[in-house]
């Protein structure tokens, strides 16, 4: 692996630095996920809106409400009115967390092949240079610049792959957690709507 490394040239140093920080967000991002647990959040904000479509005084406290919990409790502790947009403002501070790194997993899907292409430019170059001073009779002199180019065009092109599936599975789960807050938080204006209307015909 180190002689690989080595034989890929200068540019294997942006392609690994590359690969680190790939691999560290991913990692946190899956951490992250898994610390949030939407399956529980979408159970106990089922649990809130039954409850308070029965008691609104009486609703269940969370020691640790998910993301769509803390959309529900901002809009139930607002008047109707206001409701909307205090929802709005914890649904866009949870959604910022989700898309933390997600720019920069973005990047790297972009940079990682167009470095592996530039590496493969540069071992090309290498090649005929050193083509040019052994002259035609001596293939081996453009052996160690084509390695070059196939070593750095692989990594960029793996580290690119490697990278996309987690992007696109996190990407997935960015918009169904923001599919199900919209779902959740519609319902419960709907259902502060109705008290309100309620008491108007009182």
């Amino acid at each position: 692996m180190l002689e690989l490394f080595q034989a890929g040239g200068p540019l294997m140093w942006p392609l690994l630095f590359c690969s680190i920080i790939s691999l560290a967000i991913i990692l946190e991002r899956f951490w992250f996920w898994h610390k949030l647990k939407p399956e529980q959040d979408v159970a106990n904000a089922d649990i809130i809106l039954s409850q308070l479509e029965q008691d609104r005084n009486n609703i269940p406290q969370l020691e640790k409400p998910g993301c769509i919990c803390r959309v529900l409790t901002a809009g139930m502790c607002c008047g109707s009115e206001s409701a909307e947009k205090a929802m709005s403002i914890i649904a866009m501070r949870s959604i910022t967390k989700m898309r933390r790194g997600m720019n920069v997993l973005d990047t790297i899907i972009t940079v990682a092949p167009m470095l592996g292409i530039i590496g493969t430019v540069l071992g090309i170059i290498a090649s005929f240079e050193s083509l040019a001073i052994a002259g035609v009779g001596d293939p081996k002199a453009v052996i160690g610049g084509i390695a070059e180019a196939l070593i750095t065009t692989a990594a960029g092109l793996s580290i690119s792959v490697m990278t996309v599936f987690p992007y696109n599975y996190f990407n997935t789960r960015i918009e169904r957690a923001q599919d199900l807050i919209e779902m959740y938080a519609s319902h419960l204006e709907i259902t502060l709507g109705g008290e309100h209307e309620g008491e108007c015909v009182g």
